[in-house]
């Protein structure tokens, strides 16, 4: 049996195992073994969002990637929302893409979502890596985007080209 497959039975059998196996899962287990555990966690408990949140608030960067990352498909309705916001006040590029993925798009109210969206093209994070871009853009996104380009050109600066797109 892997290492994986021990894991994940061990999750399902007694849920606060995953503590101890989570920080260890991706050098253990590969590639995708946080994800498995996360799902592992769903299934063992009738109200994961705690434990994830836990192991979040608990994890570094990478392991905070792979959990905003696995939100999806974890079922926990606007629970995990908190992460994302979290996520969106940080520096690291990786978290604010990830924020914007699936779950955040789907869950974010629009205010949060458009003050994603800006802090997206602040820091140079491509906006065809927002989920549901499309769908949610509005006229005050198209208008924070505008006053975000005239500031730019005002300054002397280039405006990012996935934003004049969508001006």
């Amino acid at each position: 049996m892997s290492w994986l497959a021990r894991a994940v039975a061990d999750v399902e059998r007694d849920p606060e195992t995953v503590y101890a196996l989570f920080p260890r899962a991706a050098r253990e287990g590969g590639p995708g073994a946080r994800t498995e555990l996360l799902t592992a966690l769903g299934k063992a408990l009738p109200d994961p969002a705690a434990a994830v949140m836990k192991l979040y608030w608990q994890g570094d960067a990478g392991e905070r990637l792979e959990i905003l990352e696995s939100l999806p498909q974890l079922d926990l309705g606007p629970a995990a929302l908190p992460l994302v916001h979290d996520a969106l006040r940080t520096n690291d590029t990786r978290l604010v893409a990830a924020a914007l993925g699936p779950y955040g798009s789907a869950w974010l109210d629009d205010h949060a979502f458009r003050q994603g969206v800006l802090k997206c093209v602040f820091m140079s994070v491509p906006l065809t890596s927002v989920e549901g871009l499309d769908r949610r853009f509005d006229e005050e996104l198209r208008r924070m985007l505008a006053d975000f380009a005239a500031e730019r050109r005002a300054a002397g600066r280039p405006v990012p080209p996935d934003v004049l797109e969508r001006l």
